[in-house]
């Protein structure tokens, strides 16, 4: 496989795909454009009655058709269209809804990320960036619903976090090889809760290694949809096996926009 270890400078990393949700500040958003609605009525029935030009009212419609035309990619782009569809195509197959049942959702104050169970006791491994700053999250499963986690334990170094319910229950949960050598452009699958959406499945392929500045060892490339959200989700093998977790996304010189994961080999060897 091909090493990028001579970054280029020009390579921009965003190492922060979890999904800020920030709900204290829309309220007090929606509660100001109130005010400001209630005081123009006042304004309105003080002032004498004048007509209302049709020309205005059709720039007000122009104007809130930009409005919510520029708002709406923030919600469903082209891109969230075609992985919404992907995720479609790739749920009809068995393994992969098997494998969704072990991918949840960490959620925290400040917004939510991906984890995944490794074993049937809820062992859930996330990224560390998602959990930093709390002892104890909430993680949704699919099927089972919502359970509280303690951050049993933290690797910052590589960007990971172990997650530990409380619960005496048979998890779901996905199978990792860390003994497992990738090839270049080998295809790959990862779950995750990107955007405004919960366990999506995507593919990709290997695009091959790169080495950051703040790191000690390379991590993986790979060419695939990658969102805010997909902080922590498991990037799995043709054999059904986790080989990585994603972290985050890097605008490459060489091969564009691209998607980050550390090996599963560097959680098993810490």
């Amino acid at each position: 496989m091909d090493s990028k270890n001579n970054k280029n400078n020009h390579d921009i990393i965003d190492d922060d795909l979890y999904e800020e949700i920030d709900e204290e500040e829309l309220h007090e958003l929606v509660k100001e454009e109130q005010r400001k609605a209630i005081e123009r009525s006042k304004n309105k029935k003080a002032a004498p009655k004048r007509p209302f030009p049709k020309w205005m009212f059709w720039v007000i419609a122009v104007a809130m058709t930009f409005n919510v035309l520029a708002f709406f990619p923030q919600i469903i782009s082209i891109p969230a269209i075609d992985f919404l569809q992907t995720s479609s195509t790739l749920s009809q197959n068995k393994d992969i809804q098997a494998f969704k049942e072990a991918v949840v959702v960490v959620e925290t104050d400040e917004g939510k990320g991906t984890g995944f169970s490794i074993n049937q006791q809820g062992k859930i491994l996330t990224n560390e960036h998602v959990v930093e700053g709390y002892d104890t999250v909430i993680v949704s499963f699919p099927e089972l619903g919502l359970y509280e986690a303690e951050v049993v334990e933290r690797y910052p170094e590589i960007d990971v976090a172990v997650l530990q319910t409380e619960d005496e229950e048979a998890f779901p949960y996905l199978t990792i090889d860390d003994q497992y050598q990738v090839s270049q452009s080998e295809d790959i699958r990862f779950i995750g809760n990107p955007l405004f959406f919960n366990g999506i499945a995507n593919e990709g392929n290997i695009a091959g290694t790169v080495k950051l500045d703040s790191w000690d060892k390379e991590v993986m490339m790979i060419q695939a949809p990658v969102y805010r959200g997909n902080s922590g989700s498991p990037i799995i093998n043709k054999a059904g096996d986790v080989i990585g977790v994603i972290f985050a996304t890097l605008d490459h010189q060489s091969n564009g926009r691209v998607g980050l994961y550390v090996p599963i080999s560097y959680f098993t060897e810490m």
